[in-house]
C-alpha cells in the first residue's frame, strides 16, 4: 500500500505550542506519531513524508522506529542535503514536487490546479488553516492537524474526493490511477 503524511515536526516544541497539538509534551508527541504511523503502515508499504518530518538531527534514530519505505518531498523545514537524509533511511529525497501515477502531484506547499489541468495535488505545510480545505475535487491536505496524526493511504484519499466529487469529470481519473 502507499501512504501519505506531512508536517510530522517530530522533536519540535515550538510546533507542539504554535499548533495547538494535543499532546501534554513533546515525547507524548513523538510517541503518538510513531505508534499511530507503525499501526497503519506494514514494513513494505511505501509512505511519502511530503515535507516537514523534523527530529533536529535524530532523524536517524526516528526513522528506524518507523515502518515502512519512506520517500522525502522535502519541506521548508527539511534543510539538510539530500544525502544526509538517505543516510538516516528515506530510500528517496526530492527538492522539488514529484508526479505519482501520472496524476497525482506530491508537494510539500499546496500547488494551483484547476479542472482544466490534469492533475491533481496531494500536500503539507497548511497545517490546520482554515483558509485551505482538506480536500477538493483536485487537492488533499496530508498535514497530520489534518488526518488525527495518523498516515492516510493512497486508498483512503482516493475514495474520500470520489465520494465527494458527484459527476465530476475528473473521477474517473481519479478511480483508475
Amino acid at each position: 500500500m502507499i501512504y501519505f503524511i506531512a508536517d510530522t515536526h517530530f522533536r519540535e516544541e515550538n510546533i507542539r505550542l504554535y499548533e495547538n497539538r494535543p499532546f501534554a509534551n513533546i515525547t507524548e508527541m513523538d510517541n503518538a506519531l510513531i505508534n499511530r504511523w507503525n499501526s497503519h503502515v506494514s514494513q513494505q508499504d511505501n509512505i511519502y513524508v511530503l515535507g516537514d518530518f523534523g527530529a533536529a538531527g535524530q532523524e536517524k534514530a526516528l526513522l528506524t522506529q518507523l515502518n515502512g519505505i519512506k520517500f522525502l518531498v522535502k519541506g521548508n523545514h527539511d534543510v539538510q542535503s539530500n544525502q544526509y537524509y538517505r543516510d538516516c533511511g528515506f530510500a528517496e529525497v526530492y527538492d522539488v514536487p514529484i508526479i505519482l501515477k501520472n496524476f497525482w502531484i506530491l508537494s510539500h506547499e499546496p500547488l494551483y490546479v484547476n479542472t482544466n489541468m490534469p492533475y491533481a495535488n496531494l500536500f503539507g505545510h497548511v497545517h490546520n488553516s482554515p483558509i485551505i480545505k482538506t480536500y477538493s475535487n483536485q487537492h488533499y491536505c496530508v498535514s497530520v492537524e489534518r488526518i488525527e496524526y495518523t498516515p492516510i493511504s493512497f486508498d483512503e484519499i482516493i475514495m474520500v474526493i470520489k465520494n465527494g466529487k458527484k459527476n465530476s469529470h475528473l473521477t474517473e481519473k481519479i478511480v483508475t490511477v
